[in-house]
């Protein structure tokens, strides 16, 4: 287990606070966490060890083997040609915030979602507005309306309507067919450059990263090397097709706010599960399991007798949850391997509907596509056999 610790800064879309009355610093939409070593249903997985970027400036990607060399994936015409086909329908915003007698000023990115207006941006970029300003790539502003927010899954609606002549809205991708190794670019605001684009790939798929707000996580989000920096919160993630694959939220950190070319947006299926919901009600419900977890490896193989090293490991059971209703059980103990002590006794899922249930993560992103009110259906180890719980999934509390 990585045992470095990196801050995960959740507020990259905020610039800071202009002070209008005092010269005390605030705050604003910047949220550094710390990674946790233990991961449930209500936090995230580590960052893992950052890299720095390399932006590619040749047609030629290289690879380990001597002498072998991978052309890049036809592109639509051009990276030029794909920046002017997008760039109308992203948008800079600028957020206004009042505190007692202190002012404010952030700014972050986002995207127009349709004709009527909506745009799609974070939850942390907007948050505590009083008043935004939406400014589009023609350099036409209008104020803008928050429709919806959602703190679980760091997204928001805001509305402009009418939209300016020439603004147009953008595909929403698919998440589930981002591959690693994928190119992809970033456009937005960071530090207020309006109408930046950045090139990068796809580094790693399926992570669990903080929500900024709350004890939950964001689960199966993307990570890229693509330059991600403060002001490009809300802004898109798109492949070379022109679609959203992602909504840029976050950076990992080796400390200090500094990036080191690990950046992270949240998937765009859930923005299509989420963003709907938003337009219509103002918010979303997620459901609940109660659980604290972690995914198995070696030590908990070695402390449970388990024949498996794959699985999600039940530690706690939150009391009255759906899952202690369903009679899942959590650690009932501890025992030192190598001078650790390490969880003994709980449940492990392997299996929840049928889907196989490799780690941790697994288990969060079957939670999070399901609804309150759904009957899952957990094939856990117990006692060295297999068992069946059905579980009613609950509103998060």
């Amino acid at each position: 287990m990585d045992r470095k610790r990196f801050a995960w800064i959740a507020g990259i879309g905020c610039l800071g606070l202009i002070l209008l009355a005092a010269v005390i610093a605030i705050p604003l939409l910047v949220i550094p966490l710390q990674a946790r070593r233990v991961m449930t249903n209500d936090q995230p997985a580590e960052a893992g060890t950052a890299v720095t970027p390399v932006a590619p400036d040749t047609r030629v990607l290289p690879v380990p083997t001597p002498g072998l060399e991978l052309p890049l994936p036809d592109l639509p015409g051009s990276l030029s040609e794909l920046y002017g086909a997008v760039n109308p329908g992203v948008v800079n915003i600028q957020v206004f915030v009042t505190r007692g007698a202190v002012s404010g000023q952030g700014a972050g990115s986002g995207f127009v979602l349709d004709e009527e207006g909506h745009i799609v941006t974070n939850n942390h970029v907007v948050a505590d507005a009083t008043a935004v300003t939406a400014v589009f790539y023609n350099g036409i502003e209008g104020e803008a309306e928050i429709v919806g927010t959602d703190e679980y899954s760091d997204l928001a609606i805001i509305c402009v309507d009418p939209l300016p002549e020439g603004v147009n809205p953008l595909p929403v991708g698919d998440s589930e067919e981002v591959m690693v190794g994928e190119w992809v670019v970033a456009i937005g605001n960071p530090f207020s450059l309006g109408g930046s684009m950045s090139l990068g790939i796809v580094s790693a798929i399926g992570r669990s990263i903080p929500s900024g707000v709350t004890r939950f996580g964001i689960p199966q989000a993307i990570q890229t090397d693509a330059a991600i920096n403060p002001g490009n919160s809300g802004g898109p993630l798109l492949n070379l097709a022109g679609e959203i694959i992602g909504v840029n939220a976050q950076i990992a950190s080796a400390g200090a706010g500094q990036s080191a070319g690990v950046g992270f947006a949240i998937p765009s299926n859930i923005v299509r599960r989420v963003v709907p919901e938003l337009i219509a009600n103002g918010a979303y419900e997620w459901p609940w399991l109660g659980v604290e977890g972690a995914s198995l490896n070696l030590i908990f193989q070695q402390a449970n007798d388990l024949e498996t090293q794959q699985g999600a490991y039940i530690i706690s059971v939150t009391p009255g949850g759906p899952a202690d209703q369903a009679g899942l059980q959590g650690s009932s103990g501890t025992r030192q391997v190598d001078g650790l002590d390490v969880p003994v006794g709980g449940d492990v899922v392997i299996a929840a509907d049928g889907e196989r249930i490799l780690d941790f993560d697994d288990l969060l992103t079957v939670i999070a596509s399901r609804s309150p009110g759904d009957t899952l259906e957990l094939t856990i180890i117990r006692d060295g056999s297999e068992h069946q719980i059905s579980v009613t999934l609950e509103p998060r509390p």
